[in-house]
């Protein structure tokens, strides 16, 4: 049967796919991974976008046709395959009232057990299908002990293409994230200064959480999230540093959109995206700031390491992310 289902001039609701998200940031790894999702199967399906969140972000519901449930209105989803990314159908009415799905998909980002339970409880009290788990890397599913396909956070990587460095730019390392205190670690401030007053420029997106904790510095530029797309910023750096505080990467899209940049990345070994770094082949692993610190000084001290490092990390992600593969875990969903 195709993916879209002709009846009477109009598309079989059984066929539409429904993506839930709460779409509260435009940053978001759970909400750009929708996004994502949304424009490669809309190629082949009907796709719907439902906001779960009443703090859905305006600039998204602007930008993208958001949909926001009413059951006043009965502005709701009719049926078809419901995909929850990031989102849940927990401490809500509408659930128990709209047209059941033909199938049930639940995106897990998070190591957070407890929604596991709710995966497989919730349904049954709804009479929905069972949910079908999709992890985004193998390490989620080894650390959480569940079943379930793993499917990588889908990244466009024609949007992250190597670029040639600016001559004369001093040598450049930086990260990018949510501007948020739990995606950095403490230790990274004294890593910072160091590397400071050796000379390296440090350009932080998403780094005003650090404002109060690095001194001003002619070579640091501190950014809201969002000040630049991720695209135009990743190439203005020579390296791409990643360690999170409290928070845990389940997959780190991130890393691989560095990676995509042909950028060496330099990251904390406990996270989704270590599965996929060869430490000193694609990329680079650290467990200690000492550790970070030598391969850093490394890495500035040798452009053909950081050349030969960067094409590897580009190729790593065209067949991360190829067609084929793509094509493969699309179908997962059209079924």
């Amino acid at each position: 049967m195709p993916a879209n289902e002709w009846r009477d001039g109009k598309i079989s609701a059984a066929t539409m796919i429904h993506l839930f998200n709460g779409f509260q940031n435009p940053f978001g790894g759970s909400d750009l991974e929708t996004l994502e999702l949304y424009r490669l199967l809309s190629a082949d399906s009907e796709v719907r976008l439902w906001a779960t969140s009443s703090k859905v972000s305006r600039e998204l519901m602007w930008q993208l046709p958001i949909r926001r449930i009413s059951l006043a209105k009965w502005n709701v989803p009719d049926g078809g395959t419901y995909v929850f990314l990031g989102a849940h159908w927990r401490n809500k009415i509408w659930p128990y009232l709209i047209p059941r799905p033909r199938r049930l998909i639940y995106v897990f980002n998070t190591f957070h057990p407890k929604v596991i339970a709710l995966t497989t409880r919730m349904p049954r009290m709804l009479n929905w299908p069972d949910a079908e788990l999709v992890l985004i890397s193998d390490f989620q599913k080894r650390m959480l002990g569940v079943e379930g396909v793993v499917h990588p956070s889908p990244i466009d990587i024609e949007r992250f293409l190597p670029q040639p460095a600016k001559p004369g730019r001093p040598f450049t390392l930086g990260r990018l994230s949510r501007d948020t205190p739990d995606k950095h670690h403490a230790d990274d401030v004294p890593l910072y200064e160091a590397l400071l007053a050796g000379g390296v420029a440090l350009r932080i997106q998403g780094g005003m959480v650090l404002k109060d904790r690095l001194k001003p510095h002619s070579q640091l530029e501190l950014l809201p999230q969002g000040r630049f797309a991720a695209e135009e910023f990743l190439p203005t750096l020579d390296v791409f540093y990643y360690r999170s505080g409290s928070h845990v990467e389940t997959f780190g899209r991130v890393v691989f959109e560095a990676m995509a940049c042909g950028l060496p990345v330099v990251c904390h070994s406990h996270g989704g995206y270590a599965d996929h770094i060869r430490h000193g082949e694609n990329g680079f692993l650290f467990e200690t700031a000492q550790q970070a610190g030598q391969i850093l000084a490394n890495l500035k001290a040798d452009p053909g390491l950081r050349a030969t490092v960067g094409r590897e990390a580009r190729r790593t992600v065209e067949q991360l992310f190829s067609s084929q593969a793509l094509r493969q875990r699309l179908d997962f969903y059209l079924r």
